[in-house]
């Protein structure tokens, strides 16, 4: 499998594993209670559209600004690692606390549920922006390599039109799975976030001993 296919492939994985839609349905439903499937459809295509927005927006200036600053790539896959597997273990032991907040939103509160809370923070947040960064910073020269930036933005997209899909039939998925499915889906989904997250640790620690020649001679 050649560089671009493994940037796809890792990123869509990763990215899908991160905004998890399969826990974001309970959500979801809750913000929309009392509205027809029409309604379900239409805020959730509106918020996946929001969310590529941003990653898209987040890919292209963050990279050129990983360029502008000379930000080096492993201080990048280091960071982005520890963001992956605090999210993972997040996940994995999930608080009922931590996410009340945003389940208790009232769905009429004269704002658009759309972007706040679905596109942000549920679909954009601080795991996306480490993710697109991370694999980003795989590449040596991303202006030089534009086929292996088309194919993260490839894989955006996928893991969006996944995500519209399984919001848009929430009801169906919720009750074919159940909570306890969404429930122990998520858990399986944090341990493997979280061993991304060690991945890309392991990477940068190992691309910064030898690029600041701190390796044993």
């Amino acid at each position: 499998m050649n560089q671009d296919a493994t940037l796809f492939v890792s990123t869509f994985t990763t990215l899908l594993a991160i905004i998890n839609p399969l826990e974001s349905l309970p959500v979801f439903l809750r913000l929309l209670q009392g509205k027809d499937p029409q309604a379900h459809r239409l805020v959730a295509r509106r918020a996946c559209t929001y969310a590529t927005l941003l990653l898209l927006f987040f890919l292209i200036f963050g990279t050129l600004l990983l360029e502008i600053f000379e930000v080096p790539l492993s201080m990048v896959r280091i960071v982005g690692g520890i963001i992956l597997m605090r999210i993972g273990f997040s996940l994995f032991m999930p608080s009922a606390a931590a996410a009340s907040p945003i389940a208790d939103s009232p769905a009429g509160g004269g704002g658009d549920v759309a972007f706040v809370p679905l596109a942000m923070p549920l679909m954009f947040g601080p795991g996306a922006i480490a993710t697109v960064l991370g694999m980003a910073s795989l590449v040596r020269h991303p202006l030089a390599h534009i086929l292996s930036l088309a194919a993260i933005t490839l894989a955006i997209l996928a893991t969006m039109g996944t995500t519209y899909l399984v919001l848009a039939y929430a009801n169906i998925i919720l009750g074919r799975i159940g909570p306890r499915g969404i429930d122990a889906a998520t858990r399986i989904v944090g341990f493997f976030v979280a061993a991304m997250g060690m991945g890309l640790i392991f990477h940068g620690v190992t691309e910064a001993i030898h690029t600041y020649g701190l390796a044993a001679s």
